[in-house]
């Protein structure tokens, strides 16, 4: 990207609806509750002709430094300082605010460009607000609708004539190549199944999800060793799902903060469904998933829930015990750890667990390991003479059983596909196979070709019969 452009604003004047219509897509989330955006979220953004990067921010208040919103506050003022342009949003349907007035006093001490925008322009009675706005001295604003999609040519125009025509138009940037990475809305490479090699030079996109308060954001920020994401003691911060890039050992990690998930009956507001979609969506799109679970508190009821469904998308699951310095009793509580891992989770059989420490930094290089190691068996992909081999010896030690007087038959085994990896088993009456056979399958895959962990999905499918159709003959 050429430049960067932060949109900042008081609450609730339009700026994550401005950000979802730069980037093309529905990113951040809009509700009419102020204070919606906690964190900065970076993303994409085209404009005509123009490709940059935009980062929505929280609206800017007044409070102390130690509160929720100060915090916000100092995120937001980061995302000004890292920007090469703010996008100034004031609401011309409301008019002005005594916040608008300090926070225009702010950006013109910071010395940075700024293009004034005001949002709800299409409104009625919007005129007022709009001319007020010139009393900001930020220069002409720009009328615009978010909602709507009007005066996106002058907003162009005003970003072009701010930043100068030499940074919004770098000779070296090749455009046809931004658009490839405008929008990674697909799960691109979940279905390659040409490369049974595995490549580790490949970013990995990677889902940390947990219950509210676990720790998520404080990991990722100690990651990053910097404070990239609003962390504090109160429950629930995180609403957005957040994506920051980094590197470990030369591989580019692609790492998405989440919201906290909590049991589907507790969640009654509008606003945290939301939080829950967007937190479905990050693990969706993610590779692998890491479930944050509090040391202090483990294997909550949501816990074991939280990995049941991320094994139910298909997704590589890690477990993280956070706070490990929290424990007094580490051995002991490790050994239980052990137990109840392998005991509430059956379905995952052999899924790689580490104590961690988000705070101190204790452990997430093995953490780290143990995500790579995860994604490696979760792309693994198994010779169709090796299954071959293989189903012939489980089934002569174990054959299947009897079903009405007449023996199943288990012929041929493929693996269709990796990411998770699934295969496909020819044999007679398939739906006659009982589930205590499949598990014996399953798990005699996992133990004879290491794929601990990873979720395994075995399909049978009748063998076509030549004579099916023909008469009998008397």
């Amino acid at each position: 990207m050429s430049f960067t452009v932060a949109i900042v604003g008081r609450p609730n004047v339009g700026k994550s609806t401005l950000f979802n219509r730069l980037v093309g897509k529905k990113l951040a989330l809009v509700d009419d509750t102020p204070g919606v955006t906690r964190d900065r979220r970076p993303g994409d953004a085209k404009l005509v002709d123009l490709r940059f990067t935009i980062i929505d921010t929280a609206g800017l208040e007044e409070a102390n430094p130690e509160t929720l919103e100060g915090r916000m506050r100092a995120q937001t003022e980061a995302a000004i300082d890292e920007a090469d342009l703010s996008l100034f949003v004031v609401d011309a349907k409301f008019g002005l605010t005594p916040v608008d007035k300090t926070l225009g006093e702010m950006l013109r001490r910071r010395g940075k460009p700024v293009v004034l925008v005001a949002n709800k322009s299409e409104a009625k009675g919007s005129d007022g607000g709009f001319y007020d706005a010139y009393t900001l001295g930020l220069g002409e604003p720009v009328p615009i609708s978010a909602e709507h999609g009007q005066g996106m040519i002058d907003l162009r125009n005003a970003i072009v004539e701010a930043i100068g025509e030499d940074v919004a138009f770098p000779e070296a940037e090749d455009v046809a190549e931004t658009d490839v990475i405008l929008h990674p809305t697909d799960e691109d490479g979940e279905d390659d199944e040409a490369e049974p090699e595995y490549d580790d030079t490949k970013p990995l996109r990677v889902a940390i999800v947990g219950r509210p308060n676990a720790g998520k954001s404080t990991l990722i920020n100690r990651f990053l060793g910097e404070d990239r994401l609003l962390t504090g003691p109160e429950a629930g911060i995180t609403r957005d799902s957040i994506s920051v890039e980094w590197d470990w050992r030369g591989r580019t990690i692609k790492m998405f903060d989440t919201a906290g998930m909590r049991r589907k009956a507790r969640v009654q507001e509008k606003l945290e469904k939301l939080s829950v979609a967007d937190t479905l969506r990050a693990i969706r799109f993610a590779e692998t998933v890491v479930i944050v679970f509090d040391a202090t508190i483990p294997f909550e009821k949501q816990d074991i829930q939280i990995v049941d469904l991320c094994l139910r998308e298909g997704r590589a699951a890690v477990l993280a015990f956070n706070k490990w310095d929290l424990v007094e009793d580490q051995q002991a509580v490790l050994a239980d750890l052990r137990e109840k891992t392998e005991r509430l989770l059956p379905q995952a059989r052999g899924i790689r667990a580490v104590p961690i420490s988000g705070q101190t930094g204790y452990s997430l290089d093995k953490l780290m390991q143990n995500i790579i190691d995860t994604d490696m068996v979760w792309n693994k992909r198994i010779s169709t003479s090796k299954l071959n081999r293989w189903l012939d010896s489980v089934t002569t030690q174990h054959p299947p059983p009897a079903v009405s007087g007449r023996r199943l038959k288990l012929k041929y085994m493929t693996q269709v596909k990796a990411r998770p990896p699934a295969f496909m088993i020819s044999c007679t009456r398939p739906d006659a196979l009982p589930e205590s056979y499949v598990r014996y399958l399953t798990n005699g895959l996992r133990a004879d070709f290491q794929m601990p962990g990873v979720p395994i999905r075995i399909h049978f499918k009748a063998g076509e019969n030549p004579f099916e159709g023909r008469k009998r003959k008397r």
